[in-house]
């Protein structure tokens, strides 16, 4: 097997390298980050520039918008919550969030915003865990009036424009009909919104403080939140998003003066982060340890087994299943793990390389981050390229499938 490097190949290593590398020297990733752990050691890469036209070359401590990778790291929040009994999984949510009480559904979940029928129940914490509640943003339904309007007043994660404070996104959240009954169906996005707002009230503190105080903090996460401030900014690079016919760089947000130079208004759970490859190592590899850092419990070992578990009902995943594997030419191929948990997917079948078991997500931002307990394996990578054009997501596929190969038993 050659020599071994924290269980790692060094002959496995350098051809990550090699994968690595071929992206950036054929043009298609301007600068990436890599971070692999197994064993107690770690191997981190940095190559590229930061931006697409040359400039300062990429550096390990590079700041990245992490888009939807936020949702594994900001569901720590809640958990505390229920390790604390603060909340409980089966808790009504309208004591907290009245602007979902009373709810209404839709008929039908692509009919007239008018046709409903009243909710058979109330949300529940655990509907807003899971992804369930009854609103997300949802490729079946593209182009239908509760879609259509669920993108234009709540959807602020693609960076369509500054989202309102979390009051007044909560009250335009609460004008909208349900699509599915709570409960009935997995969905994208909103609801980790949601749990941004649940948690600060619950709480009396701003989300961002919470998580801070309780997770960032205890993990060493120093340059984890949700904005870059001036003295940090040098190491954030350009988002690009690149054509999609022409594959020519667009700039998405600047750093300087872009949407994370300063602090929203909204720290929204779906999406908001910016953070590191080490920062994100730490709370991946806290998560293996079974919720403990350097000896200091920061989540419960239950509390992180059903964060890594399956949630999702055979119908539900059954739902969750079709969407992956029916817009693999939206999403090139991601997503395709089969479960989800709280806040991640969970592998419950070997559809490649990874092992069953495997849990993480990825996002659109060019961002990747998993940790496999069977092989005890963390790996995170970070690109400054978003998933306008197949290359991120190659990138991504390339980087796990020679991963696991890299790794010596």
């Amino acid at each position: 097997m050659g020599q071994s490097n924290g269980g790692f190949t060094e002959a496995g290593l350098r051809r990550l390298r090699e994968v690595l590398a071929r992206y950036v020297e054929s043009g298609k990733i301007p600068g990436l980050v890599a971070l692999v752990g197994r064993g107690g050691q770690t191997h981190a890469e940095a190559i590229g520039t930061m931006r697409h036209d040359g400039g300062a070359p990429m550096r390990r401590d590079a700041i990245f918008r992490m888009a939807s990778t936020s949702k594994p790291v900001t569901m720590a929040a809640a958990m505390v919550l229920l390790d604390e009994c603060r909340l409980r999984l089966d808790d009504v949510v309208d004591e907290w969030l009245p602007e979902l009480a009373d709810r209404k559904v839709l008929v039908r979940p692509d009919g007239p915003l008018e046709d409903t029928v009243p909710a058979r129940r109330p949300i529940t914490v655990r509907d807003l865990l899971t992804s369930t509640f009854g609103l997300g943003v949802d490729l079946t339904l593209m182009g239908s009036p509760i879609m259509d309007a669920v993108l234009e007043r709540a959807n602020y994660s693609g960076g369509v424009g500054p989202a309102p404070e979390p009051d007044e996104w909560m009250r335009r959240l609460g004008e909208l009909p349900l699509s599915y009954q709570p409960g009935e169906r997995w969905q994208y996005e909103l609801s980790h919104d949601v749990l941004a707002v649940l948690v600060a009230r619950v709480t009396g503190q701003s989300f961002e403080t919470f998580l801070r105080d309780r997770v960032f903090d205890p993990l060493g996460m120093t340059d984890t939140a949700f904005h870059v401030p001036a003295g940090k900014i040098d190491r954030l690079p350009p988002s690009y998003a690149p054509d999609p016919q022409t594959g020519e760089f667009h700039v998405w947000d600047e750093a300087a003066s872009g949407r994370y130079s300063q602090p929203p208004a909204f720290q929204h759970g779906g999406g908001g982060l910016v953070s590191t490859a080490d920062d994100y190592h730490a709370y991946f590899q806290m998560l293996l340890n079974g919720g403990t850092h350097q000896g200091r419990r920061i989540l419960s070992r239950p509390a992180v087994e059903l964060m890594t578990t399956n949630r999702l009902t055979p119908e539900q995943n059954a739902a969750r299943n079709d969407l992956a594997k029916n817009n693999v030419h939206v999403s090139f191929g991601q997503g395709q793990q089969g479960g989800w948990g709280f806040g991640m997917a969970v592998r419950t079948y070997r559809g490649d390389y990874a092992s069953i078991g495997q849990f993480g997500w990825d996002g659109g931002t060019g961002t990747t981050a998993y940790a496999d307990p069977d092989k005890q394996l963390t790996g995170i990578l970070l690109t400054q390229v978003g998933l306008s054009t197949p290359d991120p997501a190659r990138l991504i596929h390339d980087f796990w499938t020679t991963l696991y190969q890299a790794i010596d038993d």
